[in-house]
């Protein structure tokens, strides 16, 4: 019983990981770009390859942490609903492979940068490609927040209102991704002013847990349903 709190611990400490290298991964390069101004922007990603290459291992390194996640969050949470925690995965497992493709167009303005007189506008256009991809894959980033927060609304071991806060967050992600195809330049990004419910259960869970015995006698419950 012990092995599952410090399961949902550690599983918590991922969800930091993630976290943190996602912030760098994510926003690191889009700082880079000067609107308005191609030479500055070629100037300023020419000064900070080094660091663009750290920004893509990053992004590669989250998504594989947010397998991991999913996996862990499944062992945690399948006991309330099989189907929502089967849902759940199923999302990030159609994410996580357009989020690593699209690194490759960072990739590719790491190649073309040598040649950046000749190439400003195609770097240009790889830069925009990335953020373009970025809003397609942040549909599943909020997709997978609504069955994520169900089960633990649904779950008697962690609090329903951390489960509330997720499943807000899942329309902060997608409210962005529709209004960016519309108009790409809008300043306010819903999913920023959302995302607390994401860092409120990586809290709880490392400082906290779940709830042991509720736990156990959930699991049990839905075995003997089974």
């Amino acid at each position: 019983m012990r092995s599952i709190k410090s399961f949902s611990r550690l599983t918590g400490a991922v969800y930091f990981f993630i976290a943190l290298a996602g912030v760098f991964g994510i926003s690191y390069v889009p700082e880079l770009v000067v609107l308005g101004d191609t030479e500055a922007t070629i100037n300023s990603l020419l000064a900070n390859t080094t660091t663009i290459r750290w920004a893509i291992v990053a992004a590669l390194l989250t998504q594989i942490g947010h397998l991991v996640l999913v996996l862990m969050l499944h062992r945690i949470l399948a006991p309330v609903s099989t189907a929502a925690a089967n849902l759940m995965v199923i999302f990030v497992l159609v994410g996580v492979p357009i989020a690593m493709l699209n690194e490759a167009s960072y990739g590719v303005v790491l190649a073309l940068l040598p040649r950046a007189e000749a190439s400003a506008s195609l770097i240009l256009a790889f830069v925009e490609f990335h953020a373009y991809g970025i809003v397609i894959v942040q549909i599943f980033w909020g997709l997978w927040l609504f069955p994520f927060g169900y089960l633990i609304y649904k779950s008697d071991f962690l609090p329903k209102i951390i489960g509330v806060t997720l499943m807000i967050g899942c329309f902060g992600y997608l409210t962005d991704s529709v209004i960016y195809f519309f108009d790409p330049n809008f300043s306010i990004k819903f999913a920023i002013y959302l995302f607390w419910g994401e860092l409120i259960v990586l809290t709880w869970l490392i400082i906290k847990g779940v709830n042991v015995e509720k736990w156990k006698l959930q699991s049990d419950e839905s075995l003997s349903v089974t």
